[in-house]
């Protein structure tokens, strides 16, 4: 089970921190995916054990994914946020060792958070 929470409303260049919190097992990537109003869901970033962070594009630079295994919980920091991040964003995970090219997949991922929104006026 995923729970995710850190949403809200924020005014451009702003920043957030997101966070998702795993309960039950341990999975071998967590990761984001958001989704905007019209649109499909589209990966943000991941982590997988022994491998590292993964960004879109569209984040790379802004947004940084961090894990506690500790805590089993998931971060991201969002920083100097744009309209266009404004989405709803869920938190994924699996304990399937996905490869690089699998991780942009929603239909990889086993659970999925209830989603927490995004909002970023101009």
């Amino acid at each position: 089970q995923l729970q995710a929470c850190g949403g809200g409303l924020v005014q451009a260049g702003d920043s957030l921190r997101l966070s998702c919190a795993a309960s039950g097992r341990s999975y071998s990537v967590m990761a984001w995916f958001r989704q905007a109003p019209g649109k499909e869901r589209v990966f943000v970033s991941a982590i997988r054990i022994g491998r590292g962070t993964s960004y879109a594009d569209s984040v790379k630079g802004r947004f940084t994914m961090a894990r506690d295994n500790a805590k089993n919980t998931v971060y991201l920091q969002m920083n100097s946020l744009k309209p266009e991040d404004t989405a709803i964003y869920y938190c994924a995970a699996t304990g399937t060792r996905l490869i690089l090219s699998s991780l942009y997949t929603p239909g990889n991922y086993d659970d999925w958070g209830q989603g927490t929104q995004v909002t970023v006026s101009s």
